[in-house]
């Protein structure tokens, strides 16, 4: 009986003692993966930072050309920052991401960059354009495209889709590719309003600023050279419900002056 008890003691001794290990090894995996998840953690917001680093560098870097075209068109500059504003407020209205929102106020001012190869005499000629000078022009929407592709930065993809869409209409009749609905990007239908819009408000070497109401109607009615079914559908009942906020930005950022980095 004596020696079954030691040998139960001993049984009891040994699994303690396997119990002892087994916990000090728990804790040793436990600070492991504890030391493992921070240096994971930090590596991700290493990553994270360069990643920031390197989108800023790329915005910094096309909106220096973005700036550069707006030498050419004083007016270009208060146009490009409008344009942004109009682009948010409508992405909004779609029920998009605040930071979707937030890459589409910044992709927005890329609009007209590939103006910036466009001749100087052609942007301010005064009068309508010719068939070849009107080729030439509408050919900034394919230099755009070229200037800003090549990236995997969500941001220059964007740009890029804004860039060569936002001359698009919904009902093919747009340039450069004809394209019809929902072909063309969303972000690219969004601009195009926007762009619309401004467009008819401002004064040009070869026209003058029209008032919000006649914008407007020209946008919801047409007025030959313009018409409704240029634009998304959805865009425009939007349009026609929050129109006045357009009307706010319009008269709020009047300035021509180049866009600050």
């Amino acid at each position: 009986m004596q020696s079954e008890l030691e040998a139960v003691k001993g049984q009891l001794k040994e699994l303690t003692r396997r119990e002892r290990a087994r916990q000090r090894e728990m804790t040793a995996a436990r600070r492991k993966l504890r030391e493992f998840a921070q240096d994971l953690e930090f590596a991700l917001a290493l990553e994270r930072r360069r990643a920031s680093e390197l989108e800023q560098a790329y915005y910094d870097m096309v909106l220096r050309l973005t700036r550069a075209s707006t030498y050419k068109d004083n007016e270009t500059g208060g146009h490009i920052q409008r344009v942004s504003f109009y682009a948010r407020i409508l992405a909004r209205s779609l029920g998009w991401s605040e930071v979707d929102q937030e890459l589409i106020f910044r992709a927005a001012p890329m609009h007209d960059v590939g103006k910036i190869a466009i001749p100087d005499t052609l942007i301010r000629k005064r009068g309508r354009l010719g068939a070849e000078d009107r080729q030439v022009m509408e050919s900034h929407t394919l230099i755009g495209a070229q200037l800003l592709e090549g990236s995997n930065s969500r941001l220059l993809e964007m740009a890029r889709d804004i860039a060569v869409t936002h001359h698009e209409h919904w009902d093919g009749t747009g340039y450069p590719r004809g394209l019809a609905g929902n072909q063309i990007p969303i972000a690219g239908r969004i601009v195009m309003l926007g762009d619309n819009y401004d467009a008819l408000r401002s004064r040009r070497s070869y026209k003058q600023g029209f008032s919000h109401e006649k914008a407007c109607r020209i946008i919801l009615e047409g007025d030959g050279r313009t018409r409704p079914e240029h634009f998304d559908p959805e865009l425009l009942a939007i349009f026609r419900t929050i129109h006045p906020e357009f009307n706010g930005i319009f008269e709020q950022f009047q300035q021509t002056e180049p866009l600050a980095l």
